[in-house]
């Protein structure tokens, strides 16, 4: 387990300190803004909602294992931030939702593929053949109901882009030792129904979104050794865990 442990507490050192550059860096900025020493022209491209996008995407780039969400706000802070750098003739809202729409392309295109499909979609299915304990699901403009019916459940990954999921494991039983279970959702989200003695341990990276473990109770587990860790990120979406 302390891999594990020493692997999550340098995340989060990593996360202080570029947190920390940003704020000073703002912080500096604002400051030359307010004494006069900051000019006009630049002061209406850094001081401006757009950069605070790309500011995020940068924060994201260097402190989440998954380098898509912070390409994407790079992306589209950069592209909504042309007007204040360059004279355009046209609305740059306009570029909205193409770029968007570019960059979910990316994603589709840069995302693995599963090693082996497991039963998707229904309303809701009961798949009784999870593929050697992992979940491989992608719904990109559509969503997907699930039940895991008596397996040991050892992870895999989710990706929702405008779309959501749910999949529930309160019938299945945790691998023995660490699993990992990479979630990410951009204007989605996820759902996880789980047995409320589950350990687990999240290690998301939240954008205008959030991720929370929304268990009334959880009880003691019989074998601490079985963990499960929930990394990736939401960005513009979430989602949460539950138990009955």
């Amino acid at each position: 387990m302390e891999p594990y442990r020493d692997e999550h507490e340098n995340g989060q050192h990593k996360r202080k300190y570029i947190l920390g550059i940003i704020v000073i860096v703002a912080g500096v900025l604002l400051l030359l803004s307010n004494t006069g020493y900051l000019p006009y022209e630049l002061k209406h491209i850094l001081l401006s909602w757009q950069m605070l996008l790309i500011g995020i995407g940068l924060v994201s780039l260097f402190t989440s294992e998954s380098r898509t969400p912070g390409t994407i706000l790079i992306l589209i802070g950069g592209v909504l931030i042309i007007p204040r750098i360059f004279e355009v003739s046209f609305n740059v809202m306009h570029l909205f939702w193409p770029v968007v729409l570019i960059a979910i392309g990316v994603l589709i295109l840069t995302k693995r593929l599963p090693r082996r499909p497991w039963q998707r979609r229904g309303s809701p299915q009961d798949n009784q053949n999870l593929s050697e304990g992992f979940i491989h699901e992608e719904n990109i403009f559509s969503g997907g109901k699930q039940r895991v019916l008596h397996q040991v459940f050892r992870g895999g990954h989710i990706n929702c882009v405008f779309g959501g999921s749910e999949v529930d494991l309160t019938q299945a039983t945790l691998a023995e030792g660490v699993s990992e279970l990479e979630i990410n959702t951009i204007f989605g989200g996820v759902t996880l129904i789980v047995p409320a003695d589950w350990r687990i341990q999240l290690k998301m990276t939240s954008i205008m979104g959030g991720f929370a473990d929304k268990r009334s109770y959880v009880k003691e587990n019989p074998d601490p050794s079985r963990m499960l860790i929930i990394k990736g990120s939401t960005i513009f979406g979430g989602g949460e865990i539950k138990s009955y």
